[in-house]
């Protein structure tokens, strides 16, 4: 779920000189205390002017969390920056018309949509599944079966229609490839409401006017999802990647549940209120309670299903979820722009079926980050701490960190184990550096990392 497009802010021409060179990160470096080998403490922001000056084209916590950092400064219109939170609308005026130092960093990476855009992450998937089936074999390539049978409409149709034949009666899905927050969305049985689709038979006036020129995809529906309390539910849940060549990503602990409001039929396929849990579909239905909101957190979530099915049906649950992270990483790694001063907070979706399998539904390069409970705020209050702190413009860390607040590092040009060093082993075997869902106790890590970090400004 994308947050909504805001206007985009001003953008200089030039940006000011290296942190470093105003006393932040080679000075911290330099001159630091340690304590035990850890990384050196960071020095105070020198007197009168802030170490990081940043820009934020969005509000809600992500502000909150830039407008506290000890030692930031939110950067005025005509002012340089180091650091730019921005939407994705302004990337293009970013790269083609600004010249970057190499000290800058930007929340995203200048073609993103490679692995956000829905019909770019199945065309990178499927290519990435016949790499892997002529150089590993059927097996591994059988690892990236992980998305639902999908076809690109208009160009894929042909194909499409010889598919739908094959079990007719089938539920499909239709998605607008460039939209978000469940917008365009519908199902369908018959290959009649195509044809209505494309003659304008099913769509609103707004969407006429939006989509005669868009591309789709259609999916075949999952129709037996996993059900708790009767409804739908699907998975939000944090990648940071901080480069792609090489390929290094970084696993949040936290994320949560998003739930229907409606118990789960298939005797109602035009009713979203059962089928889309996007909150911002949800959040309209008739008996939505905002305190309560339609969210569990995924901590909630890990121990019913282990509750019920046992810890040795999660470890299998969950580190096939880990192969999808990675897989689909993978599935971009060439194609990406790997550039330093780019980092890529992503928000994967992924719905658990009956038999205990976890599908891809999308990736999003601007995951909501707008908060709809107190609960909410907090975690993506801390989602976004600690991604600054992975981030590091401060130069605190050494680079040989497998943890930071909530953040686990699972894969370093390679996998990453759980043991004392990067490449460690737990008695002799490999286990994947991966903890989503368990107890994320990160301001006893981050003390521990860090010292004791200078108190927080107000908001």
């Amino acid at each position: 779920m994308a947050e909504p497009a805001a206007a985009a802010p001003h953008v200089p021409q030039r940006t000011k000189q290296r942190p470093a060179e105003h006393g932040g990160a080679e000075l911290g470096r330099a001159a630091g205390a340690t304590r035990g080998g850890a990384a050196p403490l960071p020095l105070p922001p020198p007197l009168g002017r802030p170490r990081v000056r940043f820009k934020c084209g969005l509000s809600g916590p992500i502000l909150d969390v830039l407008r506290c950092r000890p030692g930031w400064k939110q950067a005025r219109n005509e002012e340089e920056w180091d650091f730019f939170w921005c939407d994705v609308s302004c990337l293009r005026e970013i790269f083609d018309h600004v010249y970057l130092e190499e000290h800058v960093r930007i929340c995203h990476f200048r073609n993103h949509y490679e692995l956000s855009r829905k019909n770019y992450l199945v065309r990178n998937l499927k290519r990435f599944r016949k790499q892997l089936e002529r150089e590993a074999g059927k097996l591994e390539a059988a690892r990236c079966d992980f998305f639902p049978k999908t076809f690109e409409l208009p160009s894929e149709y042909n194909l499409f229609v010889e598919e739908f034949r094959k079990k007719p009666g089938s539920t499909w899905i239709m998605k607008p490839v460039s939209r978000s927050q469940g917008k365009g969305i519908f199902l369908f049985r018959k290959l009649k409401d195509i044809f209505d689709w494309k003659m304008d038979g099913v769509r609103t006036n707004e969407q006429k006017d939006e989509t005669q020129v868009q591309t789709y995809i259609v999916q075949r529906y999952i129709e037996n999802p996993y059900l708790i309390g009767g409804r739908k539910f699907d998975l939000r849940v944090y990648i940071l990647v901080t480069s792609y060549s090489p390929l290094k990503a970084w696993l949040y602990r936290d994320g949560f549940a998003r739930f229907s409001s409606m118990r789960f039929t298939l005797n109602s396929i035009d009713d979203h209120y059962v089928h889309l849990t996007n909150v911002a579909v949800q959040r309209t239905a008739p008996d939505y309670d905002p305190e309560k909101g339609c969210k569990w957190m995924i901590q909630q979530l890990r121990q019913y299903l282990t509750a019920k099915h046992g810890t040795g049906l999660m470890e299998v649950l969950f580190a096939d979820m880990d192969n999808i992270f990675i897989k689909s990483l993978q599935s971009v790694r060439k194609m990406i722009i790997s550039d330093k001063r780019c980092f890529e907070l992503y928000g994967y979706d992924i719905l658990i079926d009956q038999n205990l399998k976890p599908w891809l539904l999308e990736v999003n390069s601007s995951p909501s980050l707008i908060a709809s409970s107190q609960e909410d705020y907090e975690l993506k209050y801390n989602l976004l701490e600690d991604t600054l702190h992975v981030v590091d413009m401060e130069g605190r860390l050494t680079g040989k960190e497998k943890r930071v607040g909530g953040f686990d590092l699972i894969w370093n040009d390679g996998p990453v184990s759980r043991g004392g060093n990067l490449g460690a082993l737990v008695n002799g075997n490999f286990v994947a550096n991966t903890h989503l869902g368990c107890f994320n106790d990160r301001k006893k890590q981050l003390k521990e990392l860090f010292g004791d970090l200078p108190a927080q400004q107000t908001a």
